[in-house]
């Protein structure tokens, strides 16, 4: 709660320029101890929802990773296809050609 004009001039009334302005700083700390402590809370929320946000993207990646596997696999697959394919029909040319 910020001190207003009024309170300070009505605190440096009753307790005097000393006092008053010792007790106006301590508000003041007070006020900013409570924002701060607010803006822990704000952090601990945040902090909580790149957890969750993290748990997500490593579900995902793991996801994609099976999915990349799945790709690679099948790329192999036809590699070799090919590659048995090739080497049969070179096979059977130079078989014709002698």
């Amino acid at each position: 709660m910020p001190v207003t004009p009024r309170l300070s001039r009505k605190l440096h009334q009753a307790l005097g320029e000393e006092a008053a302005e010792d007790l106006v700083n301590w508000i003041q700390q007070l006020d900013a101890q409570r924002a701060d402590v607010a803006t822990r809370a704000d952090l601990a929320e945040l902090r909580q929802e790149m957890e969750v946000g993290f748990a997500e993207l490593r579900q995902e990646m793991a996801h994609l990773e099976a999915r990349l596997e799945r790709r690679i696999a099948d790329l192999i697959k036809w590699s070799f296809v090919f590659w048995v394919g090739a080497v049969g029909a070179i096979a059977m040319l130079a078989g014709v050609l002698r």
